[in-house]
């Protein structure tokens, strides 16, 4: 295992045409399909940073804000803003280009999460991650809180545990001592 990593060696950019067999009936990109590719990408990044075989851990809620119609090229972005233990945190950004009306739209974004895992299938442990840029650097910081979050909306975390999220589950701190 490398001692660390910068954010930018993680970047992954896919690119694909939506056909008809990846569409519904009106014509637009299925929801499981971008899913699919968005899996892909930010697997790639994770393997990047991690130079493992990983397995995705979580996804964060995802919003479809534009819909992708037929005939679109799908161009998607990903890159790692934080690693842990043996997971990396990965944020994608989806861009759909419709070439000949000369239109580019941001369709979705996302969070993946990342486990690393070695030859028999056990987490092993990645790289720190170094964020350069002030970007990097708002993702890296607000990677820590969205872990938290994660771990507590999936129950292997309770509130009270959390070191960032506290103020979101008590009222002041009577409340957790009083627990």
């Amino acid at each position: 295992m490398a001692d660390s990593k910068k954010a930018h060696e993680t970047i992954a950019v896919m690119t694909e045409l939506v056909l008809p067999n990846d569409t519904n009936v009106y014509n637009n990109l299925r929801g499981g399909k971008i899913l699919h590719w968005m899996d892909m990408a930010a697997a790639i990044s994770a393997q990047k940073h991690s130079n493992a075989q990983v397995v995705t851990a979580s996804v964060d809620s995802v919003s479809f804000k534009n819909p992708i119609r037929i005939g679109t090229v799908v161009t998607i972005h990903s890159k790692v803003t934080r690693s842990f233990k043996s997971s990396m945190e990965v944020f994608l950004e989806v861009w759909a280009e419709n070439i000949p009306e000369r239109k580019k739209y941001k369709s979705n974004e996302a969070y993946y999460t990342f486990v690393a895992i070695d030859d028999f299938g056990r987490p092993t442990p990645v790289p720190e991650l170094i964020p350069e840029t002030e970007d990097e650097k708002k993702q890296y910081d607000g990677a820590k809180r969205r872990r938290e979050l994660r771990l507590i909306l999936s129950g292997k975390m309770k509130p009270e545990e959390s070191v960032d999220l506290k103020a979101l589950f008590f009222k002041d701190i009577k409340d957790i001592l009083a627990k």
